[in-house]
């Protein structure tokens, strides 16, 4: 299980492409109240009150002064227009592997990943795992199979996306030698609850997925490749979050079904 490091006299330079979206702003604010971060944000509009680099993350050589002197990216910044094939080129592909380019140029150490539970929402098309989107719950055995952070299934051009994001990361890893960790992110909305009937099942916490993204950050840097799921405690949840627990220890402390 990881545990976070020390931060003795020192700050972790942290950069966070998309800091101007909801878990951006998020976890901004979660690491400035516990301190030891040192934070500076990628973004096409101005982020008040940080260092920041305002650029197109499509456009290599306009993010590269970005990544000088970083110790960790955490890169949320993503096109969610599931069927525009032509944002999600620019953004999620070629972006995604600009930001994983310009961290190995600067000699980044850790590329933390925003995947997506759309990586496997493919699933959702078949039982059991339909009938908990759709709240058949009569019809889910009392006994079923979670989805691993192993397999992938998408549904969607922006859940191939993201798959895309954690291969082209795994492929630095293994040739840089650079640390990568990649969070299946779950339904985090600004209203803080599930909005819908799907959500019971997805549902992710402003403050677990701050928690999840943290432990990232602070896992020894010798975790060098992995994937992790990330939803709240959800009773109806269908993902497998044993693996976070284990490698990260990620415990969520919210859960869904306090709004059931």
């Amino acid at each position: 299980m990881a545990t976070a490091k020390p931060r003795g006299g020192f700050l972790t330079k942290v950069l966070i492409t998309g800091m101007s979206g909801l878990i951006g702003g998020l976890l901004r604010d979660h690491l400035e109240n516990l301190g030891g971060y040192q934070l500076s944000a990628l973004n096409r509009s101005r982020v008040e009150g940080i260092k920041c680099t305002q650029a197109d993350i499509g456009d290599i050589d306009a993010i590269l002064p970005a990544f000088e002197c970083i110790d960790i990216v955490v890169h949320l910044a993503a096109n969610l227009e599931v069927r525009n094939w032509e944002e999600q080129l620019h953004s999620n592909i070629v972006g995604t592997y600009n930001v994983y380019e310009a961290s190995r140029r600067a000699g980044v150490k850790r590329v933390v990943y925003a995947s997506s539970g759309s990586t496997i929402s493919g699933y959702e098309k078949e039982d059991p795992y339909n009938a908990i989107v759709t709240g058949r719950y009569d019809d889910v055995p009392e006994s079923f199979p979670r989805i691993s952070h192993q397999v992938f299934r998408p549904d969607q051009i922006y859940g191939a996306t993201k798959i895309w994001g954690e291969a082209i990361g795994r492929v630095y890893s293994d040739e840089f030698d650079m640390s990568v960790l990649c969070v299946r992110i779950g339904s985090v909305s600004l209203e803080n609850r599930p909005r819908n009937t799907r959500e019971y099942s997805a549902y992710l916490s402003k403050d677990d997925v701050c928690q999840i993204l943290r432990q990232c950050i602070d896992a020894p840097i010798e975790l060098k490749y992995d994937v992790f799921f990330a939803t709240s405690d959800n009773k109806w949840s269908y993902r497998d979050l044993t693996h976070a627990y284990e490698i990260l220890g990620y415990r969520p402390v919210d859960s869904a079904d306090h709004f059931s």
